[in-house]
């Protein structure tokens, strides 16, 4: 061969060979003189691989150029390829079957570990394989700079509000609205929206049929709200500009001691609270049930357009659902044992009903 010329493709595979061949001689030894002593013709008695040896269960068998290579059960398969019957086993740590993942990693653009996985199975057994291409993706510095893996931060503390033990439901209540939803005036159609309440500390939650998306509804649907649940502590809600409208009127009440929305919407000690701009995520505890309510409304029809009346029915038997839902998990031990729900707050019990009571039973 004339210097600086190309290698051809048989000195190629020869020199593929020539590595595969001192690779296992490296890593099986033994495994290697035994199996190349029973390819000999003038063998006459074939010996068994060690019990301790790492290629015992793979049936291995050693080709004419002396390079081992798994004997599989497909050699009845007429379109596959000899190194897929028989594909080249190769050791898990060592420098050569690196860089060959790595090879493989970068001929396939830094793909997924299953299209690499499934590309070299079809020439080489390496005992796992997952692990080792996993690892090679780890040592890519592409990836490591084009994909690189976020660490989570810590979540942080949980607020007083969420903790509070002793306290009645709605104590502390989070605020948010979705919607709208078509409803049914006359022959008109009319947008209506929901404002759902959320307890901090028992995650039961109220809903209330809003109108618009106005100040004075947003005013007479927490009214509506506090006759029916008690004045709470503190209230916590994003800045919408028709919470901060009804927070400017609270204060400006209290301030002035005027007993309008004071005595009537809330009392001296309410607080309200809003969440810092632009951080939706400090909200998660109401955006959770708006969620929920949005699935159980979802069965809901859209071509099907119900009246104020129906939509607040609706409404309040999807607050029942919402509020029957379990807390805890739900035990399995005792068909007397109950998980706790936020109706247990509410209602003392999962579904409202009064429960039958047990008949004593006689000691005799």
């Amino acid at each position: 061969m004339k210097m600086g010329a190309d290698l051809s493709t048989q000195e190629l595979q020869k020199g593929e060979r020539s590595i595969w061949r001192i690779v296992q001689s490296e890593v099986y030894p033994d495994d290697v003189a035994i199996l190349t002593q029973n390819s000999q013709s003038n063998a006459t008695k074939l010996k068994r691989l060690k019990n301790s040896s790492a290629l015992s269960k793979l049936t291995p068998v050693i080709d004419e150029f002396g390079v081992l290579r798994v004997d599989t059960r497909i050699k009845a398969c007429e379109y596959a390829t000899f190194d897929s019957i028989y594909p080249i086993i190769l050791p898990r740590d060592h420098r050569i079957t690196y860089l060959v993942l790595g090879w493989y990693h970068r001929q396939f653009k830094h793909a997924n570990d299953e299209t690499v996985i499934n590309e070299v199975r079809q020439k080489f057994h390496i005992p796992q394989l997952r692990v080792e291409v996993r690892q090679t993706r780890k040592r890519c510095m592409w990836c490591r700079v084009k994909k690189p893996v976020r660490i989570q931060p810590r979540m942080g503390q949980l607020p007083k509000a969420r903790l509070t033990p002793f306290q009645r439901a709605f104590t502390y209540v989070g605020i948010d609205y979705f919607g709208p939803y078509h409803v049914k005036v006359g022959r008109a159609t009319a947008k209506r929206w929901v404002a759902l309440f959320t307890c901090l500390t028992t995650r039961a939650i109220h809903l209330e049929l809003v109108g618009s998306l106005t100040t004075d509804c947003c005013k007479k649907a927490i009214r509506r709200f506090i006759a029916c649940r008690g004045p709470p502590a503190e209230i916590y809600s994003d800045r919408g500009t028709n919470f901060v409208g009804v927070s400017k009127e609270l204060e400006a009440e209290i301030a002035s001691m005027n007993k309008g929305i004071s005595n009537t919407f809330t009392d001296t000690i309410t607080k309200w609270k809003f969440n810092p701009p632009a951080s939706p995520h400090m909200g998660s505890c109401w955006e959770r049930m708006v969620r929920s309510v949005k699935t159980a409304l979802g069965a809901l029809p859209d071509e099907r357009k119900l009246d104020d009346e129906s939509l607040e029915t609706l409404l309040k038997e999807t607050q029942h659902m919402i509020n029957s839902r379990p807390l805890t998990i739900v035990p399995l031990e005792t068909a007397e044992q109950e998980a706790l729900t936020p109706n247990h707050f509410l209602l003392l019990n999962s579904s409202g009903a009064k429960q039958p009571e047990k008949e004593p039973t006689d000691a005799n």
